[in-house]
């Protein structure tokens, strides 16, 4: 028996080893060629495509268009199943690849038809700028099938790569929407379902303004008159859930002129905040070209799909974005007599089979029946001004004033641009579509409302060039005046905590470095949940009972640290208490929303205020059964722990923020199926941040980049991406700087010693 089981450990050591080496095998097939010469009818002139040792792509040719050519050639080899993704997600074709299980979210995306709209603003481009975006796919499409193997992504789903087209970078562009702007309109949805189940009053009461408020001129919005209103007894208690807390899109970004630097130039610091996948949704690059002559080197990080840079710098300037928030949204009402019409969708399944998909519209955009009326989306993603390539001219910008200048014009979600230049100055403007409408509304309007302005973007917008105490920022905040506000609207703003740090701690030095930035993009003070903390020790310590029965929790509260820091018991008790309090408070809310298809999880940001205002009032009909205001509390506490307990075992000693809140970084494969976790995710990393504080960071979400620099001192610049160029598991640069970014170390922005080097000659006529 015992020589059987040897026999059999024997050739099951031998299968796996047979089994690895085999998978091994195939996919070093697909790994891309990084060194060589080929030819091309793509290029006009010869076309260098460069990797430094972190695989940063390094491209040099001779225009903007052979440029174009090598940044795609580039992608296509390292990140092509990504950029399929993003472009399938935005049309609505994910279900060819995934089949019935992604229909419903096909459907979620015929909706917008981006599809159509991605070939009709092809179509009406200006010829240069076509001309780019047909040299930048034939880059992805030969860059993508020079290693003769496709991907393992590929060889897993069955599916076949498809050729990439011109319209498929507008519809990465449109995936940036979706991500950047969904909650727009999602939370007017649920607004106006909020408002219609109890009344305008409750709604006035959920979204009243804050004491977080850090607008650059300072303005403050009236806090709200309004008392808790009455809730209804039923004589049942609602069932409490869980309000989901959802990603808020966004960054943070500041700026300070050349009077509070070393060298006299501005600076300028940006880390975008996005879900984190496998791989990293940037792409480090650096293009060389010529321009009417002049030489043109832009270096920063660029979205596989698209040809552009979209944060970073040209030496003479450097810029970056946070998402705006303005709001780019209505729902109108439609009665009867509105003129609506269907049209089908066919969505693609596996093996040719085809799903039909019925969409309403009508002269207002796309229709969609809740709160049991028809309603129409006009959204700015829906008009023609959208998306554009006018991005493009930032990398030849020489000032602020030029690069202010040229904001208006460019087509992409709009954003809070932030730029300075080698000069010193230093400026803020909304940068992005923007619908010239002047009626902003968070609920839905009549169709004698709807202006005809949505068909036109916004040239008149505000800016903010060289303040008086020389300092810039923003936080997905309220950033534009208390007056601006009134014309723009508010499109799911976020709390303004996290701004207002940034705002604090600038004014704190009289001179910054780029080791400063760096700093403060990593500031994990809770100063936010400092009266949390507060709240929640005098909560467990009211009576001698309760200082027994929570002594062991008093203790880590004690020394809390007033950080997320990884060591920290307190904080998580601290923060979990308040995700549990609104769950418990809000609960008669949000149970009656979840019948109607809604939640708070929209508007959840928001509720801030209201919650203390009750905290303070303690409104007896707020109750949902509990005796008095301290025992619901209580309960919520003991629910935290509960799923704590569940989470992360019994023991308060496990519950360290660093570990409760660790960063995992996953592949979207690994994700469904864990063995594949040790070839494709990121090690797990002790967590080192939180919500609202500039060190943003959840298991998969936070900052995407860390990106610092003064524009003609670019030596010293930084660039720290969350994650590695290559997708490609087998590649050398498939976690290559993921490890500096989780230890919050600074990576140089430009690159390094060229390691190897691709050319790509044109083809002989």
């Amino acid at each position: 028996m015992l020589k059987l089981l040897k026999w059999i450990l024997a050739v099951t050591i031998v299968i796996v080893v047979a089994l690895t080496a085999t998978l091994y095998g195939v996919l070093s097939l697909s790994l891309p060629q990084l060194d060589g010469k080929q030819v091309s009818k793509g290029v006009a002139s010869e076309v260098a495509i460069n990797r430094d040792e972190l695989g940063q792509a390094v491209i040099h040719a001779d225009n903007r268009q052979d440029a174009a050519y090598g940044l795609g050639y580039a992608h296509g080899q390292d990140r092509f199943f990504q950029m399929d993704l993003l472009r399938r997600s935005a049309a609505g074709e994910l279900s060819e690849l995934f089949g019935d299980a992604a229909v419903q979210l096909d459907e979620r995306m015929r909706f917008h038809q981006f599809r159509k709209r991605s070939e009709l603003i092809v179509k009406a481009l200006p010829e240069r700028h076509r001309l780019v975006l047909q040299a930048y796919a034939l880059g992805v499409n030969e860059g993508r099938l020079q290693a003769g193997f496709d991907s393992f992504e590929y060889l897993l789903t069955g599916a076949p790569q498809l050729a990439w087209r011109s319209e498929d970078s507008i519809l990465v562009i449109f995936a940036m929407y979706l991500d950047l702007q969904a909650a727009t309109f999602q939370r007017d949805q649920a607004l106006i379902q909020l408002e219609s189940l109890f009344t305008e009053k409750m709604r006035r009461f959920l979204t009243q303004p804050s004491q977080y408020q850090a607008a650059l001129d300072g303005s403050k919005l009236p806090p709200s008159p309004i008392l808790p209103p009455e809730l209804n007894e039923t004589g049942q208690h609602a069932q409490v859930t869980d309000i989901i807390s959802l990603p808020h899109f966004g960054s943070n970004n500041w700026a300070v002129t050349g009077q509070l630097t070393q060298t006299g130039k501005g600076m300028l610091s940006d880390d975008m905040h996005l879900g984190l996948n496998v791989p990293a949704i940037w792409y480090r690059a650096q293009l060389n070209y010529k321009e009417n002559g002049k030489a043109v080197q832009v270096t920063g990080v660029s979205l596989p799909g698209a040809p552009s840079i979209v944060v970073g710098s040209n030496d003479n300037i450097a810029w970056g974005f946070t998402n705006g928030y303005l709001d780019t949204a209505d729902w109108i009402e439609l009665d009867e007599q509105a003129k609506t019409w269907v049209v089908t969708e066919q969505i693609a399944l596996p093996k040719g089979a085809m799903h039909q998909y019925q969409l309403t519209m009508s002269e207002f955009g796309p229709v969609k029946y809740f709160n049991g009326k028809n309603y129409a989306l006009s959204w700015v993603a829906h008009q023609p001004y959208a998306v554009n390539l006018n991005l493009l001219a930032l990398e030849q910008a020489d000032s602020v004033a030029d690069a202010m200048r040229l904001a208006p014009a460019v087509g992409i979600p709009v954003q809070n641009l932030m730029v300075v230049d080698a000069q010193g100055s230093a400026g803020w403007q909304p940068i992005g579509a923007l619908p010239a409408r002047t009626n902003p509304s968070e609920v839905a309007i009549k169709k004698k409302e709807y202006s005809p302005l949505w068909q036109q973007n916004e040239v008149s917008r505000p800016r903010v060039l060289n303040p008086e105490k020389h300092r810039l920022w923003s936080a997905n905040a309220r950033v534009v005046s208390a007056v601006e506000h009134q014309r723009f609207g508010d499109g799911g703003y976020a709390l303004g905590a996290r701004a207002q740090q940034i705002r604090d701690r600038l004014h704190e030095k009289s001179q910054f470095s780029e080791p400063d930035f760096n700093q403060l993009q990593q500031d994990n003070e809770a100063r936010f949940l400092a009266p949390w903390h507060t709240h929640l020790t005098q909560l467990l310590s009211a009576t001698t009972q309760l200082q027994a029965r929570y002594n062991n929790d008093l203790k880590h509260l004690e020394n809390w640290q007033g950080c997320a820091c990884a060591s920290s018991v307190g904080y998580t008790l601290v923060q979990r208490f308040r995700e549990a309090l609104i769950n418990e408070v809000f609960a008669p809310i949000e149970d009656e929303m979840l019948l109607h298809d809604s939640s708070l999880k929209y508007i959840k940001n928001y509720l801030e205020p209201g919650l203390w205002q009750l905290l303070n009032s303690q409104p007896e009909s707020w109750l949902n059964g509990h005796k008095d205001w301290r025992s619901l509390q209580l309960s919520a506490y003991e629910q935290a722990k509960q799923r704590l307990s569940q989470q992360h075992g019994t023991d308060l000693a496990a519950w360290r923020w660093g570990e409760v809140n660790a960063l995992y970084v996953q592949h979207p494969f690994s994700q469904q199926l864990p063995i594949l976790g040790g070839m494709l995710d990121m090690p797990k990393v002790s967590g080192f941040g939180d919500t609202f504080m500039p060190a943003v960071q959840q298991p998969d979400f936070g900052a995407s980049q860390r990106f610092i620099a003064q524009p003609g001192a670019l030596d010293n610049a930084i660039m720290t991406v969350a994650g590695g160029q290559s997708g490609h598991p087998l590649s050398p640069f498939y976690r290559a700087g993921f490890e500096a970014y989780a230890q919050g170390e600074a990576t140089p922005l430009l690159p390094g010693a060229i390691m190897h080097q691709i050319r790509i000659l044109p083809e002989p006529d």
